[in-house]
């Protein structure tokens, strides 16, 4: 049996950096369930010189590509191999990580969800879809239908993967193209970043955003471009603009309902509770989703319990992940907001 320890990264979130090494354990745990060949157990925070690890147990060396899986667990800082009691070895990681990362940091918003936890939401969604395996070589097209300033579209950009958002506030779409249009100049790499009108029998239904990009001058002249697509519209009548089966997963976080409830309890006229919303928008979900793709979905707990979501999941036709690893995500963010996620397969 071999013995490993990895250092979690720090997190300028001071709650989430509480609950950064049970997440991970709950992460580390579903990498080992889907893609690991070395056999993983015995996952449990550790100590070793007065710093926190999580540590855990191979029943085979770690090969070369389960350290390039694991190189991109999301609050993973760097990975060791115990050789005794106080000697670490170092692994050298090599996470996807096709730009620089202040494509993900540098945003800084109210109602921003945590980086470190997007990219857990993206890991745990791939892996439990049928491109598991094929997370470190293929091109998947991820779909964030309610994504904001594009925290998700972002990270899927990092990983190499092609982006899908729907977002129902135009001032969010044109940030997220000014912001974009602005790091890809100063970054000075090969792109095209449009924010056009839709049109529907003469009328304007929506706004689009269309923009591609490649690491590099070698990368665009191969041909190895990646594209997002940003809709301004009403995530229930994305299936409207998009056609069906158009992405590989979905990964969202739900409205933690904060916002939309008065001190009575109500809703303002117009606005849909979370969980009305995910009602509406989860069978329109599942029809943009291929078949083998999963859908991953954060929520607060206080407003959309999680029974509730699994049962809206299962109604429109998906099987709900039950493996025990996927219930250990539930953390407390801030007064009022206890987030969990749940995700689910489209057979």
């Amino acid at each position: 049996m071999s013995e490993y320890a990895l250092l979690v990264a720090p997190s300028s979130n001071r709650v989430y950096a509480g609950e950064a090494p049970r997440l991970t354990g709950a992460e580390l745990t579903v990498f080992g369930d889907t893609v690991l060949g070395a056999g993983l157990r015995e996952v449990a925070p550790t100590e070793l010189g007065g710093v926190p690890y999580v540590g855990f147990a191979t029943e085979s060396p770690l090969s070369p590509r389960d350290v390039a899986y694991l190189s991109n667990l999301s609050s993973g800082y760097a990975l060791f191999a115990r050789e005794g009691p106080e000697l670490l070895r170092p692994l050298r990681l090599r996470p996807l990580a096709r730009y620089d990362d202040d494509l993900v940091t540098i945003p800084k918003y109210q109602g921003k969800t945590n980086e470190q936890f997007t990219r857990l939401l993206l890991n745990v969604t791939v892996l439990a879809s049928t491109r598991a395996a094929q997370m470190l070589d293929r091109r998947l097209v991820v779909l964030d239908p309610l994504c904001g300033r594009g925290t998700t579209l972002n990270q899927a950009l990092m990983y190499g993967y092609d982006a899908i958002g729907v977002e129902g506030d135009e001032r969010q779409v044109e940030a997220y193209a000014t912001f974009l249009r602005t790091w890809l100049r100063r970054k000075r790499l090969k792109h095209s970043v449009e924010l056009n009108p839709v049109r529907q029998h003469r009328q304007r239904v929506a706004s689009r955003l269309d923009a591609t990009l490649a690491p590099s001058q070698q990368a665009h002249r191969d041909g190895d471009i990646q594209r997002v697509t940003v809709l301004h519209t009403d995530t229930v009548r994305s299936r409207e603009l998009l056609r069906a089966g158009c992405c590989d997963v979905i990964v969202t976080d739900a409205p933690y309902g904060i916002a939309h409830r008065s001190r009575s309890g109500g809703q303002p006229a117009g606005e849909r509770s979370p969980l009305d919303l995910l009602a509406a928008a989860v069978p329109v979900w599942e029809q943009l989703l291929r078949r083998g793709g999963a859908l991953g979905v954060a929520f607060n707990t206080h407003v959309a319990g999680r029974d509730e979501v699994a049962e809206l999941l299962a109604g429109a036709g998906l099987a709900v992940v039950t493996d025990p690893a996927y219930r250990g995500f539930g953390h407390w963010v801030d007064q009022g907001i206890t987030r969990d996620l749940l995700v689910a397969v489209k057979s």
